[in-house]
């Protein structure tokens, strides 16, 4: 097993948000990881999945969204922002990994909606990964969910919008959905939810036919108890990609040794880490 550097980069997206990258950095590391968090979870939630590929030789470094964890910025009726200065600060997150694990082979990748935007952010920058790894992810559009919970959905996109626009905010602590997410955010993400393309406010590229022409390998990781990202979710967010090379694989309560759902990966990854890094 290799020894990881435990380190954090101060960041600056230059419009007056700052935040701080976490890295992994083992010895000698061959490929890095520029991983994604989901809706409202802090980096250093990530640490043992970070830690658990890092002994298997892969850097990591642990981006983090805007409003929430170190991020300098809350959101609220004075601050917003969308996937535009989202794919932003990814961008800086992408070129500050670079710089602390020059010459690595490049990976992008997500958890949720870290794994949708780990896709767009290839759309817009194709050239800035050789693979995409993807854990617990999927479109939300909800055509692409099981019909037990595909008709909840438009009604729940639309009662979020209008509620982030009317309070400023999303208030997703005291609904037990995700962060106090800013009505920017919100607003892109619930359009993808209902149309199932995706979008951003400020941004003219069409992002679905960008998608469409990402052609690295991918790896996808679904749980067997995630009713947030099932299979058919997933495979319509790889459906937009060009990639020939997927591998999906499932994994079940045994094989986590944790319950297969959303988030109870996160403290035991190992499995998922070592499909991953193996692949």
């Amino acid at each position: 097993m290799s020894t990881a550097a435990a380190r954090v980069e101060p960041l600056d997206s230059g419009d007056g948000h700052r935040f701080e990258l976490i890295l992994r950095v083992p010895d000698a590391p061959t490929r890095r990881l520029l991983w994604l968090p989901a809706m409202g979870v802090p980096a250093k939630h990530y640490l043992p999945f970070a830690d658990a590929l890092a002994a298997r030789g892969i850097a990591v470094g642990l981006h983090e969204w805007r409003g929430i964890g170190s991020s300098s910025l809350r959101a609220g009726r004075a601050h917003d922002w969308g996937y535009r200065e989202l794919l932003g600060d990814i961008a800086r997150s992408e070129a500050a990994l670079d710089a602390a694990v020059p010459g690595a082979s490049r990976i992008v990748g997500g958890h949720s909606l870290g794994g949708q935007l780990a896709c767009c952010h290839l759309a817009l920058q194709p050239d800035a990964a050789d693979a995409l790894w993807l854990v617990a992810s999927g479109a939300p559009y909800w055509r692409a969910f099981p019909p037990r919970v595909r008709y909840m959905l438009p009604p729940l996109y639309r009662f979020m919008a209008w509620l982030a626009r009317t309070r400023g905010v999303l208030p997703g602590r005291r609904l037990r959905f995700a962060g106090n997410e800013s009505r920017g955010v919100i607003a892109d993400w619930t359009r993808s939810g209902l149309r199932g393309r995706y979008g951003a406010a400020g941004i003219d590229v069409d992002i679905d036919t960008s998608m469409a022409r990402v052609e690295v390998p991918v790896r996808a990781a679904w749980l067997g108890d995630d009713w947030l990202g099932p299979p058919s979710s997933l495979r319509f967010l790889l459906g937009k990609l060009g990639s020939a090379d997927v591998a999906i694989e499932g994994f079940d309560a045994a094989r986590l040794s944790a319950r297969a759902d959303h988030f109870a990966w996160m403290r035991t990854p190992d499995a998922i880490a070592a499909w991953l890094a193996d692949t």
